[in-house]
């Protein structure tokens, strides 16, 4: 039996597939068009379904190493418990994306678990490559530490979370926070994670079904990485993937689709951890792509995957 879309998926991506059908696809290296085919794609997909009225948002800042300004967004709902956070970093290649983009999901996230968020506007490659963007989102995880007490979050129960890039850039803070000795990772949420920039070989059984393609792979890893990104002097904190000891790592929890470019990396990270003493909880969603859960999030197999995800937030 061959791989296919799950019909729920098929039929929720059916005016999509077939708008996209028509379009020619931008060339390898071609970021502005990304941005602008996909940018209206991820907002349309936010506002979607209702924006919970019971959270509330505030903005913050911190400054870079660099001294870059970097802008949060704090989300908080009403009448919630001092205890644990999570740092939310938005997906979209490394190229793509704003928070503003995103303050459905996020907002659903902390309405659904009562966990507030913090939300990165982390800088965007290829005009802030490597390392800028995981600086920028380090040094939202020491603003969050520095001001837990006033915001009534317990140090010792900050989680990470992100989507595609996000996910990448969430694993990418744990191992950078191990090798700095800190600030703490109670838990990594990596949802459908970009890890490996080696990731260039076509699977056919997958390629009809891709929603985020390998041409998008090979556009977004040498935005971020440059002239090194496939070589073999890529650092883990860029590219998780390349980890060569995953020993005292946080918790994990990583899921992936089948039908997703990211499948195999996703797979081979939840072993590699698992075999260092890491407590992994991987979830393969049969018949899903890239971003399933935020197109087709009236099937199934996206109101599971959200279930999970919130049962784990409320679980750090």
């Amino acid at each position: 039996m061959a791989l296919s879309l799950d019909p729920e998926i098929a039929q929720a991506l059916a005016p999509m597939a077939g708008a996209m059908a028509d379009a020619t696809p931008p060339a390898v290296g071609d970021i502005a068009a990304r941005r602008a085919m996909w940018e209206p794609i991820i907002g349309a997909a936010g506002t979607a379904q209702p924006i919970p009225d019971d959270v509330k948002t505030s903005e913050h800042h911190t400054t870079a190493d660099d001294g870059a300004r970097i802008t949060m967004r704090w989300y908080t709902k009403d009448g919630a418990a001092p205890g644990p956070a999570v740092l939310f970093f938005h997906g979209g290649g490394y190229i793509f994306g704003h928070i503003d983009l995103f303050d459905g999901p996020v907002s659903r996230y902390v309405s659904a678990s009562g966990v507030p968020m913090l939300s990165v506007e982390y800088r965007r490659a290829p005009e802030h490559p490597f390392p800028a963007p995981l600086e920028d989102a380090y040094s939202a995880l020491r603003w969050l530490h520095a001001h837990a007490a006033e915001l009534g979050v317990d140090r010792d129960r900050i989680g990470v979370m992100g989507d595609s890039a996000g996910g990448g850039m969430a694993a990418g803070r744990t191992i950078l926070a191990r090798e700095r000795g800190g600030p703490k990772i109670a838990r990594q949420i990596l949802i459908m994670p970009m890890l490996d920039d080696r990731t260039t070989t076509p699977d056919s059984h997958i390629a009809p079904y891709l929603l985020w393609s390998y041409d998008d792979s090979l556009t977004a890893w040498p935005a971020l990485l440059g002239e090194a990104a496939g070589g073999p002097g890529v650092p883990a904190t860029a590219a998780p993937a390349r980890l060569e000891d995953a020993t005292g790592l946080p918790p994990a929890y990583i899921e992936v689709g089948q039908l997703d470019v990211s499948r195999d990396e996703d797979a081979a990270y939840a072993t590699k951890l698992s075999r260092a003493g890491v407590p992994v909880e991987f979830h393969l969603h049969p018949g899903a792509p890239h971003e399933f859960d935020s197109i087709a999030f009236t099937s199934d197999v996206a109101r599971r995957a959200i279930t999970d995800r919130i049962r784990v937030l409320t679980s750090i």
